[in-house]
């Protein structure tokens, strides 16, 4: 079951993909560049799956609370169209006058008679039309996943089934660390069979007590009901027992090398006298 029980077999095989992974399930290192940085689940859903089945990664939930999402609210009812049966005209000309003026604003007169200008402030009407279509958005409270490794379960290794074929990989904990040393089979796609893994944020509805919605007194007070107590931890830790504090620190007592800086002022003063 082991994929590195021969000698032959090592990560610089193409048959071989390797993940260096933290506590939280994020690639540090691979093969492939594009992939450093990202989730586990996100390049190997199927595996990063079968890690949580396995109790080796446990799912929490994180809270964002200075998000910003996109507005929901729209102001449009039914009884607008009754006011007047000219109100879509009056509209269409207020759009046409508010484009016109933007363009008048952008356009350099003197494109009247160099074409440059002229394709210059076009660039720059199309512009100001893309900036406009941008989506409002509020402030808003999220919730995300997240994932935690459990130190207990120091290895591990499994199959995953995928259709046709069956994917090997191993687990290891790396010692001393905070890191996780995952190989897989790169013969093996169960990319159809098992689909990413994303952290994607999704908005906090909170249930208002009363009707009002607009009341910010309410809104506050059912936001301060439904955030996790935060509390301080327990203890400091301020030392470790493998951990030497003579080679931590050590900033202040970098000095100003003498021989290093007459080196230096001689060779300045050459270059200068050559000039």
């Amino acid at each position: 079951m082991d994929l590195l029980s021969h000698e032959d077999l090592s990560c610089e095989s193409i048959d071989l993909n390797c993940f260096l992974i933290d506590n939280n399930g994020f690639i540090l290192l691979s093969k492939e560049r594009s992939e450093v940085g990202k989730f586990l689940g996100e390049v190997d859903g199927s595996v990063m799956a079968s890690l949580i089945k396995m109790g080796m990664y446990k799912k929490i939930s994180l809270f964002d609370y200075q998000a910003m999402c996109r507005s929901g609210h729209h102001h449009a009812n039914a009884a607008r169209p009754l006011l007047s049966p000219f109100y879509g005209l009056v509209t269409l000309l207020r759009w046409i006058l508010s484009n016109a003026l933007v363009f008048l604003l952008d356009l350099n007169f003197c494109g009247l008679w160099h074409s440059d200008y002229v394709v210059d402030a076009k660039a720059g009407y199309h512009t100001s039309h893309k900036q406009k279509k941008l989506e409002a958005q509020q402030p808003c409270d999220t919730a995300y996943p997240g994932f935690l490794y459990d130190d207990s379960i120091r290895e591990a290794n499994s199959l995953i089934k995928c259709g046709r074929c069956q994917k090997m990989f191993v687990v290891q904990y790396v010692p001393e660390s905070n890191l996780v040393l995952v190989v897989t089979q790169a013969d093996c796609d169960c990319s159809r069979q098992y689909g990413a893994i994303l952290l994607e944020p999704k908005e906090i509805k909170y249930i208002l007590l009363t009707p009002d919605p607009a009341d910010p007194l309410l809104l506050f007070c059912n936001r301060m009901k439904s955030q996790k107590v935060r509390r301080r931890p327990e203890s400091c830790h301020a030392y470790h027992p493998k951990e030497s504090t003579k080679e931590c620190g050590g900033a202040a007592e970098h000095r100003l090398s003498t021989r290093l800086f007459s080196a230096s002022l001689a060779l300045s003063l050459v270059i200068w006298r050559g000039t």
